[in-house]
């Protein structure tokens, strides 16, 4: 008997922030949350800056409109970052 998988686009309900931390809540109820200094834009961005993401493109992307920076939910959920964790 043969199995298929099929992959899910990871698609996110709601996105928000706690200092430096970025939280994507997903359609399946798991919640994903990184540093922001994993990514280059976000590093140097305030924590005002960081809570001004806004979920787009029907929940797949996280966009930060004054940082100039979108962020794909599926990349984040697969754990693709710019910069390596700071000790």
């Amino acid at each position: 008997m043969s199995t298929i998988h099929q992959e899910t686009e990871a698609v996110a309900t709601r996105v928000w922030t706690e200092g430096r931390m970025v939280y994507v809540e997903l359609t399946d109820q798991r919640v994903v949350g990184f540093p922001a200094n994993r990514f280059r834009r976000l590093e140097q961005a305030s924590e005002s800056q960081l809570a001004e993401v806004r979920l787009e493109v029907g929940g797949t992307a996280l966009r930060w409109e004054s940082l100039d920076e979108d962020i794909s939910v599926e990349g984040v959920v697969a754990g693709r970052f710019q910069l390596p964790p700071t000790p």
